[in-house]
């Protein structure tokens, strides 16, 4: 029985199962966040002006992040007491199920208030799915990892995040480039919600193909369960879902302005088209994916916690470049400053996973390193496009920046004073 299981999680199905997961949450997570610039605030939410129909089209983009704690704590549990496995196909086919039906959705001009209320369930849906994938992923690499390579096992579901932003930008940079601007907006940016299904698929084999790890497989043969997994953190972990939740903030914070606020900015304050926006940010995801490995690596040798604080404070002092590069609309300084951003998440965002599970013990991990993720997602990034188009109206653009430093400064504060207790595996 052991030897079946060794040759089931062999290296290849472990780190291409958690790839290819996280690829197709994020991808269908990252193509609403296209559209809800691009396309929703003219089908969804035509207003009197583009502002007020954008930030209401945002407004849906931040559901999901508010729905991915409570997707946290119902996968969560699942994941802590019958096992990675099963829980990680249901979320995946939660969010699967959720994204193809966006494309199906009808317009405003069809059946009015009805419309954004159906892109709103949708978009919780993508939430809850997400909520409970991300931590399953992330354990299904790092539980079956040697003790030394953790964060470099831990950094390939990590890599999801750029492939599946490359996949959707990529396909509607695709779309617009190959239809005009009246047939795309009419059914060419559903097909990427669409055909997401077939990558759900895919997905859905591989996850089928992978038996459970084996610390969790060790904790149940050693009876050790706890009875509630989310009760159980609140009650003994609360400093650790606290701390790790502030401490990682500024990972969603300067993602999102460097994809979803970037967009905005570049369409609709500096004026460069929808394409060259779109490249900009494809080339962008380049440096993110690129430094992600790069950045585990380095995690492996000096340690997890050291890594984000270092990086953490690069960030800080990023934050006070966003006036010299985006007042002027030079698209080659624009995309230096973003592509230098990205640098900057590849290297926060390579070792987080590890470090966020490393915080919890096998019995409540799965709910732990969830929980943590996305309720720093609320605070990150549910709301930061709006704040910073919001910001940078009434302030002007170095104010977004100093939104960044400051929230860089509390995760710095939070990385010092967390537990360095690692908790076995």
């Amino acid at each position: 029985m052991k030897a079946e299981s060794t040759k089931i999680n062999s290296l290849k199905h472990v780190l291409f199962g958690s790839l290819i997961g996280t690829t197709i949450e994020f991808f269908d997570f990252y193509i609403y966040a296209n559209a809800a610039v691009l396309v929703f605030p003219q089908l969804f939410f035509p207003g009197a002006d583009s502002t007020t129909s954008t930030l209401e089209s945002l407004a849906t983009f931040s559901i999901a992040f508010l729905a991915r704690p409570l997707g946290s704590a119902v996968f969560g549990h699942y994941g802590d007491k019958i096992g990675r496995k099963v829980t990680l196909v249901v979320a995946l086919l939660t969010m699967g199920i959720s994204t193809v039906s966006i494309g199906f959705l009808p317009s405003y001009a069809s059946i009015g208030v009805l419309a954004p209320i159906l892109l709103m369930l949708c978009r919780f849906g993508q939430g809850v799915g997400l909520g409970g994938e991300w931590g399953g992923a992330v354990l299904l690499a790092i539980e079956n990892a040697p003790p030394h390579k953790r964060a470099w096992y831990g950094m390939f579901p990590q890599l999801g995040a750029p492939i599946g932003l490359l996949l959707s930008g990529g396909t509607f940079l695709l779309l617009t480039d190959s239809m005009s601007s009246e047939d795309f907006m009419d059914y060419g940016w559903r097909i990427p919600f669409i055909a997401s299904s077939l990558l759900v698929l895919v997905g859905f084999y591989i996850r089928l193909k992978i038996s459970e790890t084996p610390a969790f497989e060790n904790s149940k043969e050693e009876q050790k369960e706890v009875k509630v997994p989310f009760v159980t953190v609140f009650k003994s972990y609360k400093n650790q879902l606290i701390f790790g939740t502030l401490a990682a903030i500024t990972t969603f914070l300067v993602f999102y302005l460097m994809t979803v606020f970037m967009l905005n900015w570049n369409t609709k304050g500096l004026g460069f088209s929808n394409r060259d926006a779109l490249l900009i940010q494809l080339f962008s995801v380049l440096f993110f994916a690129i430094f992600i490995p790069i950045s585990a690596l380095a995690a492996d040798k000096i340690g997890r916690r050291k890594m984000l604080i270092y990086t953490t404070i690069a960030i800080a002092v990023f934050g006070f470049f966003f006036s010299s590069f985006l007042t002027t609309n030079n698209i080659v300084l624009v995309t230096v400053f973003v592509c230098l951003g990205m640098s900057l998440m590849g290297f926060i965002y390579g070792p987080l996973g590890t470090f966020l599970s490393e915080l919890f013990p096998t019995t409540v991990r799965y709910t732990g390193a969830s929980l943590t993720f996305n309720m720093a997602g609320i605070l990150g990034a549910a709301f930061a496009p709006m704040v910073a188009i919001k910001l940078s109206d009434l302030y002007g653009i170095a104010s977004v920046g100093m939104y960044l430093t400051v929230a860089a400064c509390i995760s710095l504060v939070s990385l010092l004073v967390i537990s360095k207790e690692e908790h076995k595996f």
